[in-house]
Order: structure tokens, then sequence, then C-alpha cells
């Protein structure tokens, strides 16, 4: 297989794609207990097939299961630590109109890996049926957002109650990812991506308001999200690619913040320990291309410039002229394209259906044709 094709193959997508009908039903099914467990995964199994076979007929070099497993595109991964539990907050994430369901994750004792995290077999699944010409693909949420979510309102109570001294809770953070990202890579993984909507959250002094409260210290915040990155990221094998995507929230098409990358791109962008950057550009909300001058010359850059929050298709020439203006701050040959998110962050999906979906991949390729030929 060869590892570093997705550098030649400008077309790109961000991971997760809109659970189709099957798996739908076969979810509510399993959650009234009408089907089993095993049951469940045949369908699943079946599904993540045929998403694998859509992809490579749609262009796409590195292959994702479509996190058609999860039902969030990041608390499912936290639940598979040793020392979390799932449970039910009062009040779910606040997007623009809409909540989202109440899940969340706490500490339930000191944060270990799990070797028998999920991920593990997700992985193989995809890896096996991806073939020799093509990239299995993980995406899995960064080690900063899980401990936003671990100290996100009365969570913090928990945090408090195992790791008085926060250091040692980053020490385990770091710890539990690494030795997760390592077993992903021995099991064959050399594609990894890390999501993160902390950052893009930090640009929106409103959002941190209601999060934090008045007196918080985005400097501080920075410094610790991108510790706990870097803590879990260094020492790890030369071949293994690693990238993050920041966005700012996408929930059944809905968003969570606003704000340019500017007051988080001297730390970001200059400083994670990642060699690609998938970034959020699809609307006004996501500033302009300016923060890329603090991109080192060694890193790539996926322009997320098509929404996938509606099934509008871009106009191909705008989104063109986008790229060549991003180009004023990255070289084009380290330019690449995708949609700004996946088109299901969780399984509500954004408002589209799977046709408009893979429309868009499809403009995604002829607009990636037409400028790197």
């Amino acid at each position: 297989m060869c590892i570093h094709s997705t550098t030649t193959n400008k077309t790109d997508a961000v991971g997760s794609f809109l659970r189709p009908e099957a798996l739908k039903k076969a979810r509510e099914q399993y959650a009234k207990n009408e089907i089993t467990a095993t049951e469940l995964k045949k369908v699943e199994d079946e599904e993540i097939i045929k998403l694998i076979e859509n992809q490579k007929e749609a262009g796409l070099t590195a292959l994702t299961d479509g996190e058609f497993r999860r039902s969030y595109w990041h608390l499912d991964f936290f639940w598979g630590f040793n020392g979390i539990e799932h449970f039910l907050k009062d009040q779910g994430y606040l997007f623009q109109g809409e909540e989202t369901r109440k899940d969340s994750a706490r500490l339930s004792g000191k944060l270990k890996f799990n070797p028998e995290h999920p991920v593990f077999e997700s992985f193989l699944f995809l890896k096996e049926h991806c073939g020799e010409d093509h990239i299995a693909r993980k995406s899995i949420p960064a080690p900063a957002q899980l401990f936003a979510e671990l100290v996100r309102g009365d969570n913090e109570d928990y945090v408090n109650k195992f790791y008085p001294d926060r250091e040692e809770l980053f020490k385990d953070i770091a710890e539990a990812y690494h030795q997760t990202i390592l077993k992903l890579y021995n099991l064959g993984c050399r594609d990894l991506k890390i999501d993160d909507c902390t950052w893009a959250m930090l640009c929106d002094a409103d959002f941190w308001k209601t999060m934090a409260g008045e007196g918080f210290n985005r400097d501080e915040l920075k410094e610790t999200y991108l510790k706990l990155n870097n803590l879990a990221l260094e020492n790890l094998p030369e071949d293994l690619r690693l990238s993050t995507h920041v966005c700012r929230g996408n929930y059944h098409s809905t968003w969570a913040a606003s704000g340019g990358y500017e007051p988080v791109a001297d730390t970001l962008f200059a400083k994670e320990k990642v060699e690609n950057f998938y970034l959020e550009f699809d609307d006004d909300r996501s500033g302009g291309f300016e923060p890329l001058r603090f991109i080192p010359k060694n890193k790539k850059v996926v322009l997320g410039l098509l929404t996938s929050k509606n099934p509008t298709l871009e106009n191909k020439e705008t989104i063109i002229n986008r790229i060549k203006e991003a180009a004023n701050y990255v070289d084009l040959d380290r330019l690449s394209l995708s949609p700004q998110c996946g088109f299901a962050s969780t399984e509500e999906g954004n408002i589209l259906t799977e046709e408009e979906q893979w429309q868009k991949i499809k403009l995604i390729k002829e607009i990636t044709q037409e400028v790197w030929n």
C-alpha cells in the first residue's frame, strides 16, 4: 500500500457520513432490545462495506468507516477508556437554535488505557475491507477534547475527587492516548486524524464565557490544550501520518461557535505535533486565511471550503478562487480540499440526503482535478 498517497490525491473528506436507513433502524431496534448486539453489528458491518465501496468510487484515497459504530464523534471513544463512565447531564450541548442529547462522559476512577477499547476491533474491520490500494484512516477525538468534557460543568466535581492534582490528570490522559495510538499503529494504522473542537471554541469569546465563566484565561487554556495533545503525540513512529481537524461544532446542520483562527493560530498551527490541518472555512464564521501564515513550511492544510451542513452545491469558480487566495499563505502544493466537517458528527446527521452528500464529494473531485490536474 502506498502510505503517503494522500499527499498527491487532493480530494479528501473529514470522515463521518450520513447513517443509512438500515443502520438507523437497527440502532433503534437495539435500543428497544428488539435485536441483539450481534445482530446490530451485522448491520453495521454490511453498511460499512457499502460505504467503503462508495468512497472508492468517489475517488477518495483514505477511507473511513463513516463512524457508523458511534453515536457521537467523541463520546463513544471516551467511554472506551477505563475510568470513564457514560451518564446523562441535565442539559445537552447548546448549538445555534438546538440542544443536543444529554449524554456526557465523566470520571469514575483513575483514567487508564483499555487494551479492549472498541476502537481496535473497528479499525481492524476497516483495514481488512479497504484493500491494498487504499488507506484505512482512523479518526479519534483529541486529548484536549477529553479534558474539556471532563471539566464541563459539574463533571469537574469528579475530576476534583480523583485528580486534585491536575498535572496527574494530564499525565494519565496523555498516557492512555499514547498507548491507544501505539496499539492502533501496531494493528496497521498509518493515518490517524485527531478531531478537536476546543481550539475553534476558544476563538469565540462569547462561547467560552458560557462554558467557563467570565474569568476564563484564553492563553492558559491554549497552553493546556497544546500540552495535552503534544504529550500524547510525542515519540510516535515517523511513518504515522498525523493530522488534526478543527471546526466550530457540527450537529444537525447547526453550529456552536464563531470566529477566525487568529486567537489560537500562533499556538495550534505553529506548535502542535501534527503534519496536516483539516480546517473549517465554509462561511464567514471561520474568518479569513491570514492565520495560515503560522503554518510551518513542512506542514499541509486541507481546506474545508464546501459545507456539509446543507445540500446546496457551491459555485466551482468561487471555490477555485478561494483556493488561490489561501495559496497566498500556504503553497498550493501543500493544500488539499474537503468539506468543512463530516456529514454526521452524531448519528442524527446533517440535513441533506445521501445522494446530496456524494454530490458534494463529486464536486470536490472535479475542483481538485481542475486546480491540481
